[in-house]
């Protein structure tokens, strides 16, 4: 074998004769592309343009995929998907809708808000602010930044192991119930994950690189990113956190790392968004320290309720990877890649130590289990290998051995119709009753809309578009804990809390609550003129406290 030297000497003889430039520089972008092999900068070059144009349709093909998902979703999962996103948006470009308890206390920043008023003021201007594109388009946006974190997972799932464990990663991100069901929804966690999946790909620490490689670049933009997320979401810090001091224990100039690049690059990119606030609030508002204060040190999320410690574990995120679990745990162990391992049990960890839970807290590592899942798939689609090579070559397995057949036959068929299920069926009235008031109120046929249903229980302004007097039942935090909002009264007694507040309102020409409580409220409905005149499929299932089977209108007779 010719030494080193020889062998380099040869090859830039062969670059210089066939009139090529000289091999590029090794980066952290193009050692992805010559990691399978060769090192020549004809390779590299060939690879890179192959990856390249690869890249591209796996983007075209995940945004399809999202876009049908964002069309397919026509069901109510959280508030804040309407009431934190695109009520904020729309007050913001049609100068009506409602700001709720956050706004005014500042523990909301505008950022998130403002892409989709972005989209309103164009959809305004365009003239296409109608019923359908209101509903719609919002998550038809979100999907264009779904594909974006579907195409980032499969990059990094690539920089750490090789295609075939990135190929059964995508399946996994695409075929999981709850990224179907979730990732396209307007919620800030969902940027917050696609912000994740593209920050990881650029820190160092998170991925494999050569000693040679220059990682300065690389990494501004992935501090780059991860500000942004905490600018989006301030709880996005457990995760950088993380990272951050994953990074400085494995960096070699730390004094470089802290003081020329975290302090600079997250200064001006929280700065900014301080400053986007300021605008917005028309006074200095400090978000992510009141957004810690309220959700961290003074435990604010507990109003809304609380769950046992080890709900994330027993049940949360093990209802989100469902039949991918098994999957994700021997993915975890087979991999090793104890750093990836170790962000989804901090995440975990931490966000059990707080008292309120939802499964949306911790969707951006969801993606991160599913790289393990598909890298466990990967090992049952190549059954002679005991493990994955973490630098694989290209080279395609057309013919599926029966176990991995079988476990994706198995993953579809329990995946999809929970999927389907979740998007299409549960909770879909409380989103079909407004879109129903909307076109209602395009035909001038609704003049007030009065919700006897808990707070927040519907989309609002964002979706009926029309500018008239609505009620619904406060739930602020009380000052005093002790002290139940107009949702909790109503809901221990709806009779009582209806007569009272008939007393001093102003007629609405609609009311619209739940079956549950229709029921009992049906004579006080009556003795006051209103009949029912349209009933809503909303969920087989108990949410909540109540079996809330159907939406009800009722209307004031003519």
């Amino acid at each position: 074998m010719l030494p080193p030297a020889i062998t380099s000497h040869l090859r830039m003889r062969r670059r210089l004769n066939a009139g090529k430039s000289p091999s590029p520089k090794l980066t952290a972008e193009n050692y992805d592309l010559s990691k399978q092999g060769g090192g020549g900068g004809e390779e590299i070059k060939s690879q890179k343009s192959n990856i390249f144009s690869s890249s591209k349709n796996i983007f075209a093909m995940c945004l399809a995929f999202r876009i049908a998902n964002s069309l397919l979703i026509q069901t109510y999962f959280n508030p804040d998907e309407h009431w934190q996103a695109l009520e904020v948006a729309h007050c913001i470009v049609f100068g009506y809708g409602h700001l709720t308890w956050e706004w005014k206390k500042g523990i909301r920043g505008y950022l998130h808000p403002l892409v989709f008023a972005l989209l309103f003021k164009i959809l305004a201007v365009l003239g296409l602010d109608t019923p359908w594109f209101m509903t719609k388009a919002p998550r038809m946006l979100q999907a264009l930044f779904s594909a974006v974190g579907d195409l980032y997972l499969y990059k990094l799932s690539y920089a750490l192991f090789n295609y075939s464990v990135a190929n059964w990663a995508l399946f996994s991100q695409l075929a999981n119930w709850f990224m179907f069901y979730c990732f396209n929804r307007t919620l800030s966690n969902s940027l917050e994950t696609v912000l994740t999946l593209v920050g990881l790909y650029f820190w160092p620490c998170m991925r494999e690189y050569p000693s040679k490689v220059s990682l300065v670049s690389t990494r501004k933009w992935g501090l780059t990113v991860a500000a942004l997320a905490c600018a989006i979401r301030p709880t996005s810090a457990i995760i950088w956190v993380y990272v951050g001091l994953l990074e400085l224990f494995v960096t070699l100039d730390k004094l470089r790392f802290i003081i020329l690049e975290v302090f600079p690059i997250g200064g001006l990119v929280l700065g900014l968004s301080c400053l986007l606030d300021r605008l917005m609030y028309g006074s200095w508002v400090i978000v992510p320290l009141n957004f810690l204060k309220f959700n961290f040190l003074s435990s604010g999320g507990d109003y809304y309720g609380t769950h046992k410690w080890h709900w994330y574990f027993s049940q949360g995120f093990s209802v989100m990877l469902f039949t991918f679990l098994p999957f994700a745990i021997a993915g975890s162990i087979k991999s090793k890649c104890w750093k990836h391992s170790g962000l989804i049990a901090w995440v975990i960890v931490l966000y059990s130590l707080l008292g309120h839970k939802e499964f949306r807290f911790v969707l951006p590592v969801l993606p991160i289990a599913l790289i393990f899942s598909g890298y466990a798939l990967s090992v049952m689609a190549r059954p002679d290998s005991p493990r994955v090579m973490r630098k694989g070559s290209s080279n395609s397995y057309t013919k599926w051995p029966s176990k991995v057949a079988f476990a994706v036959i198995f993953l579809l068929a329990t995946n999809i119709p929970m999927a389907f299920y979740m998007s299409l069926v549960h909770q879909r009235g409380t989103e079909d009753v407004m879109i129903y008031l909307s076109k209602e109120a395009s035909n001038e046929k609704v003049k007030s809309i009065l919700f006897l249903m808990p707070c927040h229980a519907t989309p609002y302004f964002s979706t009926l578009h029309h500018h008239l007097p609505m009620r619904f039942l406060d739930c602020t935090p009380s000052e005093e804990k002790g002290i139940p909002d107009e949702s909790d009264r109503f809901m221990l007694d709806p009779v009582g809390f209806a007569s009272e507040l008939a007393k001093n309102w102003s007629l609405p020409s609609h009311v619209v609550l739940f079956e549950s409580k229709e029921r009992l409220l049906k004579d006080f409905l009556i003795s006051r003129s209103f009949k029912e005149i349209r009933r809503f499929f909303h969920s087989h299932f108990k949410v909540d406290r109540d079996l809330q089977a159907s939406v009800v209108v009722h209307a004031l007779n003519d």
